[in-house]
């Protein structure tokens, strides 16, 4: 009998005992029983967490699932009037889908710039209201979701989310990749909507190309440079100015993790890995601004699922002590008469604490508690002070003077819905101090943003009161995005000096409550109300499991009828198989008699040295283990080299490369040039496209244009457009073949105006300043 069974089994017999007892005694023999002091020695504390109260003061938890609900109800309101009012405006001029309608929110409360509006804002705003229980697929008869599309810049050199609908990445880091892992959030839950899916793929092909540019790699396997500002898609080049922002490594590997998670396509595993060891093997703090802990989240989420052993409590330290890059990290002060600890942001002489940070990172890291339960309670603890500070940046929670927006929002938002951007240490002799950088910069005339209120509904899909004061229920898989299939899962933190007894709902259903921190069973067969115990400044993670389900493990992971419920269950495992984390040759297609190295790349968890077995469809392999040589057979044709890695110990694992051999190597065609003329018509009219492209090997090249709106007329090299009758910039795409396998595709954008109204305002030419003359409005002009 396992010490699951066991434990499952004491609580068995000392159910059918109940009558003798009171129900609330039985709970506490049953709780005393389990919860010995060495159930909770594997728990790691994060240093910077520690330092923060188990209870902070004064203690006063908003129902965020409600301001969450407010929010939606007040920002989607375009009947609202009044100053600065309503928040949300229209977009009919789209640009990455003519003829689609979407919309923008302002930034903040009185924006300067009305008309302009940013991803960061707009798809958290409805991820947010998603996340409590929103259907913003058809709330009010319209399909908010589908509108983020907008911010799909729908162009070959660009084809990934970005934080305004025309705009190019590279700039900053952050905001280029930001807007995509909050793509990836609204596509978990609305995966079937408008052009999703073609979308998703581009996304991850774009950021593995992108990864593979700065240098990852598995022949050999290398681990890329992610050193820098930012990443310019357009020319696969590194922003090297200004201070750098390695954290990025975190978001991106969250990306194209949960792209392998969602194809199967194991180059998307690989690209992950690449990120994730550049990230791992960082040195100091990378901490910038939010990508980090979404980094974190996916090292636990890849050590839990695939085997990978990367350093969380390093990376998870990183996510709160102070960085070098800009002092970034989590507050632990009382600033005045308030505790202000676990807001994140710039620590210094006078801290400055973000909304947006706090709720995004509350957001990544809560679901790593599932895959690495040694961070339960410290996470717990963190988000109890983190959420309780969090109120502070609502104007109805501090005096008149300690903060500079709260007029708006006394007559606008009384149930403040809409946080100030940031919270000061101090300022004008009050502390702390709700503000921003809005009023100061020039670009608002309140500190009440949107771009960061529009992100609570991650503390209000997630967290919920219970019965005994300051004990949070934390849902841990509501951000877990693309999880595989799952069991109810709660995380809950005591910070009392005493253990306490917490009820929750389990439903109808006969259920055994599962603890993962413990590893063990807390309750069996209840249903309705149940009530369990925790320790003293202890946590649990409560998984809702079938009652009698059957038990079953995965190596050190945990099953009950066949659904994961504890990734680290406690079992000894002696001995854990090698991984092969990549099989790639050097050339995959090559001429008879033609040679290509094969790299095998492999790990192993015991750090046993491992033995290489490789064998082939045809051609001949030369040499032994971790690399080969192979030369191709003299008949073309496709052929696979399996490489086979054994431990010594009975376990291994294999891959596949396939490879081609061809009577002679094609080269692909390229496309020159793509151009309009003009470039700017009427509605209804016509322009001329010519595609000048060119192919190495002088093949035949055949032409193929298509357009989402107006009309292509011809065929080949030269065609014609005609508009549609509706004002846009459209996007027709070029894509050239050479009838071998080989082909290039490119688009061009013509803007389309209604040429009788008078059109003041216009862009008549654009020089971008990346060392080009080429007029980038569209419009055809000459530099």
């Amino acid at each position: 009998m396992t010490s699951i069974e066991e434990s499952r089994f004491h609580l068995l017999m000392q159910s059918s005992k109940k009558s003798l007892l009171p129900l609330q005694t039985a709970f506490v023999m049953a709780a005393a029983f389990l919860f010995a002091a060495d159930s909770y020695a594997q728990q790691i504390a994060i240093n910077r967490i520690e330092m923060m109260p188990n209870l902070p003061a004064p203690y006063e938890m908003r129902n965020w699932k409600q301001v969450a609900l407010g929010y939606d109800s007040l920002v989607f309101d375009f009947s609202r009037s009044g100053q600065y009012l309503p928040l949300i405006w229209w977009r009919t001029n789209t640009v990455n889908y003519p003829g689609h309608l979407s919309f923008g929110l302002h930034t903040v409360v009185g924006t300067t710039a009305p008309n302009s509006a940013e991803a960061i804002n707009v798809l958290p705003a409805v991820i947010g209201a998603s996340l409590v229980g929103i259907d913003k697929s058809k709330q009010k008869g319209e399909n908010w979701v589908l509108m983020c599309e907008e911010f799909f810049n729908r162009r070959p050199e660009e084809n990934v989310y970005l934080n305004h609908p025309v705009t190019q990445s590279g700039d900053d880091w952050w905001y280029a990749t930001m807007p995509n892992v909050f793509f990836y959030q609204l596509y978990d839950r609305y995966p079937d909507t408008g052009d999703f899916a073609f979308q998703f793929t581009s996304v991850a092909d774009q950021w593995l190309r992108a990864v593979e540019k700065m240098g990852g790699r598995a022949t050999p396997w290398t681990i890329p440079n992610m050193n820098y500002r930012g990443w310019y898609l357009s020319t696969m080049t590194p922003h090297t100015a200004g201070v750098p922002e390695p954290e990025a490594a975190g978001a991106i590997a969250w990306l194209l993790y949960h792209a392998y998670g969602e194809t199967g396509n194991s180059k998307y595993r690989v690209g992950a890995e690449w990120a994730m060891e550049f990230l791992n093997a960082w040195n100091s703090n990378p901490a910038y601004e939010l990508q980090l802990p979404y980094g974190v989240y996916t090292a636990a989420r890849m050590n839990a699922e695939i085997g990978t052993t990367y350093d969380i409590h390093k990376m998870l330290n990183w996510c709160f002590e102070v960085g070098p890059l800009r002092q970034w990290g989590a507050i632990v002060e009382r600033w005045g008469n308030y505790d202000c600890h676990g807001l994140i942001g710039e620590v210094g002489s006078n801290g400055y604490a973000f909304a947006m940070n706090t709720f995004e990172h509350v957001g990544a890291l809560v679901p790593l508690a599932r895959y690495d339960d040694r961070f339960a309670r410290a996470l717990g603890k963190w988000v109890l002070n983190a959420a309780n500070a969090a109120r502070l940046f609502y104007p109805k929670y501090l005096p008149n003077q300690n903060q500079d927006s709260e007029e708006w929002a006394q007559q606008y938002d009384p149930h403040s819905y809409i946080a100030h951007e940031a919270l000061r240490e101090s300022a004008f002799g009050a502390s702390p101090y709700a503000t921003g950088d809005a009023i100061s910069g020039g670009w608002g005339r309140t500190n009440l943003a949107l771009y960061g209120s529009s992100h609570v509904g991650i503390l209000g899909g997630i967290i919920a009161t219970t019965n005994v004061e300051a004990i949070l229920q934390l849902d841990v898989l509501k951000t877990d995005y693309f999880h595989d299939n799952a069991y109810p899962t709660f995380l809950y933190f005591n910070p009392h000096e005493a253990e306490k007894s917490v009820e929750i709902e389990v439903g109808s259903d006969l259920h055994d409550l599962y603890d993962a921190v413990s590893n063990s069973f807390l309750l069996t067969g209840v249903s309705g109300r149940a009530m369990f115990s925790i320790p003293a400044d202890a946590a649990v993670l409560l998984v809702i499991a079938p009652a009698g389900g059957e038990v079953s493990y995965d190596l050190d992971k945990l099953l009950i009828d066949g659904v994961i419920v504890d990734y680290r269950s406690g079992r000894t495992v002696p001995n854990y198989p090698p991984r092969l984390k990549a099989l790639a040759a050097k050339k995959s297609q090559l001429v008879p008699g033609e040679n290509t190295m094969i790299y095998c790349t492999a790990t192993d968890r015991n750090a046993e040295e491992l033995s290489y077995t490789w064998q082939a469809t045809g051609g001949t392999i030369t040499g032994t283990g971790a690399q080969i040589d192979w030369t191709a057979p003299v008949s073309p044709g496709n052929y696979t080299v399996e490489c086979f890695v054994n431990d010594g110990h009975g376990a291994q694992d294999s891959a596949i490369v396939h490879l081609e051999v061809v009577a002679a190597i094609n080269h692909a065609p390229s496309i020159a040039a793509l151009t309009a003329r003009p470039g700017k018509i009427d509605l209804g009219a016509t322009t001329e496209l010519l595609c000048t492209a060119n192919d190495p090997d002088g093949d035949t090249l055949t032409y193929s244009w298509r357009a989402a709106f107006g009309t292509v007329n011809g065929s080949g090299p030269t065609v014609t457009w005609k508009a549609p009758l509706s004002q846009g910039d459209y996007f027709i795409l070029c894509k050239i073949a050479d009838g071998r396998g080989g082909q290039a595709v490119d688009s061009i954008g013509v803007r389309v105006r209604d040429f009788s109204q008078a059109q003041t305002g216009e862009l008549v030419a654009y020089y971008p300043f990346n060392g080009n003359a080429n007029d980038a409005s569209g419009n055809g002009n000459h530099g």
